[in-house]
Parts: C-alpha cells; structure tokens; sequence
C-alpha cells in the first residue's frame, strides 16, 4: 500500500474511535464533527480511503473500517499511546501535556522506531491515561473497569483511567492529586446532584457528577 497521509491517518483513527460505541456505520456527520471539517469534506476523504480498501463506506448509511483499515488505525494508536508513555516517563512531561505532541510523532513511518522504542519503555501496556496500548499485531488488551459514578457506597477500587482525556480535566484531578493507581473508597452519593464523596489518601473528597463520570475504575 501506497504511504498513507498524515490526514488520511487522521481519519481512520477518528473513524475507530468513533466505531467503539456503535454496532453500525459511524454517520459521516459524527466524522465531520471529531475532525472539525465539512461534511462534503469527509464525503471526498471516504471516497479516497474506500479506494485504498481501509473502509466500507455507502451514501446515507455511514462507514465502517475494513480490517485492514482497522489495522492501520490501531498502528497509529499504538505509536501516539508508546509516545506519551516516552513523553512522561523519559522527558518528564506531564499528562496533560503529551497528547498534542504525540499527534505529530504518531505519524512517523519507522517500523524500526517504533520496535525500539516499545523495548526501551519495558513493553507497556498502559499510557499515561490509562488506555490499552496495541501491541505490534493489533491485539489491544482492555481491563475489567467501571465508572466511578457508577459505584455504590462502600465500595472500593483503584483509579486505572479517564474516560476525558482533555487538558482541563487533567489538570483539575492534579489539583485534586487524583493519579492512575490511587485507591478510591466512596464515601456517600447525593441524590439531588449526583455528586459523590470519596476517600482517598486518607482524606475525603467532594466530586461533582460529571467527574465522577470520567474517572475509571477497578473494582477491589
């Protein structure tokens, strides 16, 4: 196959993404929405990418990824997922600050690179957010893991993602000294907002509802 562009990488990895929580077709205007873009736009990228047989795609009935489509976005996932790992843990960037450069580095073609770099890190499974990194096959392994607004009192677990990874929240849960790995315990629930109490290093934290509904976590 001919070198895919960097905005052709693009769509395929928002059309994964967008796939997770659909049985059907992600609809052209879900597409046009993630990559901020025209619909007509989308409807001219669709047509070059069925071309090259990575999607399946019909007029008014959405587009899916063939499986060589599937593979190639989870290749580009995998690259920006190893990168952050490097961002954090070799040039001491925060969470918050790797996903914009891990979108450029996530293009590079090396195979070779990539291998290595995959070795240096110790082979994590893991990103910084807590996302499944694909191994060099495709296979992505995923963990047992639940809403934290989706516990009941009393019950405990550990913190192993965020369901939104943008700036803002992650710097909210620094303030919070919520990270991947702390033992969360919910304290009570409130019935009028939703919002929750939890304990965590020994103290107890208020969360509002919408927190509460993109903090994974493993239940003990």
């Amino acid at each position: 196959m001919k070198t895919m562009t960097l905005s052709e990488e693009n769509y395929l990895k928002a059309i994964f993404h967008l796939a997770k929580d659909k049985n059907d077709g992600v609809p052209t205007n879900s597409i046009a929405e993630e990559m901020d873009t025209k619909a007509s736009s989308v409807t001219d990228m669709l047509k070059k990418l069925s071309e090259k047989e990575l999607v399946n795609y019909k007029k008014y009935q959405g587009v899916q990824l063939t499986e060589k489509g599937r593979l190639h976005a989870l290749k580009v996932i995998r690259k920006h997922r190893l990168w952050e790992v490097f961002l954090v843990e070799k040039l001491n960037f925060s969470w918050d600050e790797v996903h914009e450069v891990a979108e450029q580095l996530e293009h590079i073609q090396s195979e070779k690179l990539v291998a290595e770099l995959d070795a240096l890190l110790g082979f994590p499974k893991v990103d910084p957010h807590g996302d499944p990194i694909p191994d060099k096959n495709g296979h992505l392994q995923t963990t047992a893991k639940v809403l934290l607004s989706n516990l009941q009192v009393g019950d405990k677990g550990i913190c192993v993602g965020v369901k939104n990874s943008s700036k803002e929240f992650l710097q909210y849960l620094d303030k919070l000294s919520i990270a991947l790995g702390n033992e969360i315990e919910v304290l009570s629930k409130e019935p009028f907002d939703h919002s929750i109490q939890i304990l965590l290093h020994g103290q107890s934290i208020n969360l509002s509802a919408m927190a509460a509904g993109n903090l994974y976590i493993k239940k003990n």
